[in-house]
Order: C-alpha cells, then sequence, then structure tokens
C-alpha cells in the first residue's frame, strides 16, 4: 500500500500493544514498523489499478478447487514478534488461517505476499518490509510489481531457507511464475488500465 516517506526519528516510539490498541480503534489505516507507527496514504491511479489487476487473476485461479484464499489490502499481516504489523496489497492463505490472537484480524501465515511499487514505498518494500517478512516461516514466496515501469519480480525461498530471484519480467511480453500456487501472471495483465509508465 502506498504510504508518505516519514522521518522516524521525530516519530514516538510505540510497542506493538499499544499499535495495536489504536490500529483497531482507527479510522484510518496505518502499519507498525519496529516501534514507529506510518500512516497509510492514497495511492496513485497506476498503483491501485495493478493491485486490481493482480488481485482478480490470483482469486480467480484460486477459485479452481484451491485450497487457498487471497486477501487485499485490508487484510493485516503480522510478520514479526515486535517488529512488523502491515497490510500488504496482496496476501495468500493455504490451509486453515492462523492470527496474532482472539480477535482474528491479523493473520501470521502467509505463503505468498505482493507489494506494488511507487516512488514513496520501493526502497522499504524492498528492504526492511522484505528482511521482516523473511521472518513468516509459511512465506515462500514475495512478489513486486511497478507502479511507474513495466517490472516485476518474484522472490522464491529455496530448502536451504535461502531467498533468490525466482523471475522477473521488465515487457508486456513477460510472465511472472508463481510456484506456491501454480499460477503464471501475464503482464499485459497486471498493467490493464495504467498511464504514463517509463518504458
Amino acid at each position: 500500500m502506498e504510504q508518505p516517506i516519514r522521518d522516524y526519528s521525530s516519530t514516538a516510539v510505540y510497542t506493538a500493544e499499544a499499535y495495536l490498541q489504536r490500529e483497531r480503534e482507527a479510522e484510518f489505516r496505518s502499519e507498525f514498523i519496529n516501534g514507529y507507527i506510518v500512516e497509510m496514504a492514497g495511492a496513485s491511479p497506476n498503483h491501485n489499478a495493478i493491485k486490481e489487476n493482480l488481485s482478480i487473476s490470483v482469486g480467480l485461479h484460486l477459485r479452481r478447487g484451491r485450497t487457498c484464499r487471497s486477501y487485499s489490502s485490508d487484510q493485516r499481516v503480522h510478520a514479526n514478534q515486535k517488529g512488523l504489523y502491515c497490510y500488504p496489497d496482496l496476501v495468500v492463505v493455504c490451509g486453515p488461517n492462523q492470527y496474532t490472537d482472539d480477535r482474528r484480524d491479523t493473520l501470521i501465515n502467509p505463503i505468498l505476499l505482493g507489494e506494488v511499487l511507487s516512488p514513496g514505498t520501493e526502497a522499504n518494500d524492498r528492504g526492511e518490509k522484505f528482511r521482516q517478512f523473511r521472518a513468516l516461516d509459511s512465506l515462500q514466496e514475495y512478489v513486486l510489481i511497478d507502479s511507474t515501469k513495466i517490472r516485476g519480480e518474484v522472490y522464491r525461498r529455496n530448502e536451504q531457507n535461502v531467498w533468490y530471484i525466482a523471475n522477473e519480467a521488465d515487457n508486456l511480453m513477460g510472465t511472472l511464475s508463481i510456484a506456491s500456487i501454480d499460477l503464471v501472471l501475464s503482464m499485459s495483465e497486471l498493467y490493464i488500465n495504467t498511464e504514463d509508465l517509463v518504458i
């Protein structure tokens, strides 16, 4: 989800418990990263179009007799015991949902996460958030789709617990292979209804 660039050094530090209490009562969503609360900002039309295209492709695929479910950017995920609560653009869970507590509003067992990159979020999505996502034992793949140019990447965890770029594409003829749910994504479909992309 798109969010503003923020100078964390001037922001109050919260506990995870304080964040959750505030977030569950809040009118607007925010994420929690290493003790700091980051307010969510509005997303660009390209970001929203790509997020919808990704959600539709994955959702339709998972309806075909699979035991997995996809959730869009309103689903909170907890990725590290103290460091991260966030709302990825795409969340996929296979098998029973597992939650942080009996409120059942924060998932802890995604097998696939996806983020749509924007200038304000790319560094965080590639850096600190991805570092903390890797602490999730359940997570098998991480998908990044750029909202300013035609570019997609799939990161995958191997049997030795090492993450690597499994595949990438940078043109509309390309595809991205998502092994965890046996899906091949078409770049041309991911970028339907986008505009002014850097070629």
